[in-house]
């Protein structure tokens, strides 16, 4: 990444680095599209009203101002003032409302768009970064086996970017359902922040977050266990997955004609299509991980969290969830559910761990020389012809010594240099030579033709390469 003046939290990718970005949105896209998503673009703000329906997350929002108003901003509420979205849901959302009528539903949608999140930075985990989502938007009702679909699609994403250096991704899954059956079972009421402080278990570990239970959310010593013990509960298999959870029930007296375990069954039945119906597809690739919380407001049930192999310093890479309420229009509800790539996070992975590097900075497969600038109307005419063939084509841009246009092209990692046909012509009028194009990797030289000559594939596309 680019050093110098920097501000922390923003990045700035170099050349080179930008090329890894762009082949990780174009695969993705790709991904995206063949699985039948339909690309949006929202704006890049929002009320502040519709931002503040995120939770937590909703004190790292960076709210704009003019400069003239600087110091009058107290005069305002923060739900009147306008603010840059730090996701693409809350976008999303508004966005289905406003225009529902012209949505064919239910609404399959991918978008990759900057966002701005006012948190700690630190090493993959950026302010200003950006994401891709897919979210599958219903009009009163969403299937349940887009619950499904979507962490196979992200999946299948992911094992497409293995070839740039990323390691195997799984998808964790809980249900939202689940976990509030059980804590309404075990007798707590603080069902937001019980899911708040479960979320960090990754990060402060078992003891701290059996403190947090007690202290902030009203368990005592045994529900904070209970809680616990719930989160260890993690498996690929649904007929285990409901053997052992009716063990936790029944070791913590949770009684099965009760509310509370009526509640948690429509989850836990959901959670377990969700990891055998997957397992159909790519055995392995989703689990069910009860420890799963995200703390985030909105989420009604199934929520996910993905991981890659042998990152664990990494944490989630993807997530997302089903929210039911988020998108309404009087009493029309839109339900959905959506999932989320980090993408900066990945590509600063790529670059830092993986060692991601292009063959070429210049996506130009060609230099085509100067002779003389008097000239350079023939070289134009050379590269034209090559670019409508599709052979990207750069033309020189001075006609000093052929030896430093070629170490121009070389610093570029452009493979072929392109040497028009000399204008000087011998006593019977001929030109002395034809056009002639020069591998500069191979160090081949060959008569051409801009109409017909073909560059050897293997140097002509770009690609990325790892570090040994």
């Amino acid at each position: 990444m680019a050093k110098g003046a920097s501000i922390s939290g923003f990045p700035e990718w170099l050349p080179s680095e930008r090329v890894v970005e762009q082949r990780v949105i174009d695969t993705v896209r790709g991904v995206f599209e063949l699985n039948g998503f339909i690309g949006i673009e929202t704006r890049a703000v929002e009320q502040g009203a519709s931002l503040l329906k995120k939770g937590e997350t909703s004190k790292e929002i960076y709210l704009l101002s003019r400069l003239q108003d600087v110091g009058h901003e107290e005069s305002v509420p923060v739900e009147d003032r306008l603010g840059l979205h730090f996701d693409l849901t809350v976008p999303l959302s508004r966005y289905v409302v406003e225009h529902s009528g012209e949505l064919a539903f239910p609404f399959k949608r991918w978008q990759m768009q900057k966002v701005w999140r006012g948190e700690r930075p630190q090493e993959g985990r950026f302010r200003e970064f950006v994401q891709a989502d897919i979210d599958v938007v219903g009009n009163g009702e969403l299937p349940e086996h887009y619950e499904v679909e979507l962490p196979l699609v992200m999946v299948g994403a992911l094992e497409r970017l293995r070839g740039l250096g990323l390691p195997k991704a799984t998808v964790h899954v809980n249900n939202r359902k689940l976990s509030e059956g059980f804590y309404r079972g075990l007798g707590l009421t603080d069902i937001e922040g019980v899911l708040r402080e479960i979320d960090k278990l990754d990060k402060i570990g078992a003891d701290e977050v059996s403190k947090l239970l007690v202290d902030q959310c009203g368990a005592d010593e045994d529900q904070a266990r209970a809680c616990l013990e719930l989160a260890d509960l993690r498996t690929s298999d649904g007929g285990e997955l409901l053997s052992r959870f009716d063990d936790l029930c029944r070791i913590h007296s949770i009684g099965q004609d009760s509310p509370a375990y009526r509640l948690a069954r429509q989850g836990l039945d959901t959670l377990a299509m969700i990891v055998d119906e997957a397992a159909r597809i790519r055995p392995g690739c989703v689990i069910a991980d009860l420890k799963i919380a995200r703390g985030l407001d909105y989420y009604t049930g199934s929520v996910y969290e993905t991981f890659l192999e042998g990152a664990p310093s990494l944490g989630s890479v993807c997530s997302g969830g089903r929210y039911d309420n988020l998108a309404s229009q009087g009493n029309r509800r839109y339900p959905g559910v959506g999932l989320s790539i980090g993408l900066s996070r990945l590509v600063s992975y790529m670059l830092h761990t993986a060692g991601a590097r292009p063959s070429r900075v210049s996506p130009a497969a060609v230099l085509v020389t100067v002779w003389n600038e008097s000239d350079r109307h023939s070289s134009n005419v050379i590269a034209d012809d090559l670019r409508a063939r599709g052979i990207a084509a750069d033309v020189a841009p001075s006609a000093v010594k052929i030896g430093k246009q070629i170490r121009y092209a070389d610093r570029l990692g452009i493979p072929y240099v392109w040497f028009p046909a000399q204008v000087e012509q011998d006593s019977q009028g001929d030109p002395q030579a034809g056009d002639e194009v020069k591998n500069i990797v191979t160090g081949e030289q060959e008569r051409a033709d801009s109409t017909s000559w073909e560059p050897d594939i293997v140097y002509a596309q770009q690609s990325i390469n790892l570090k040994a």
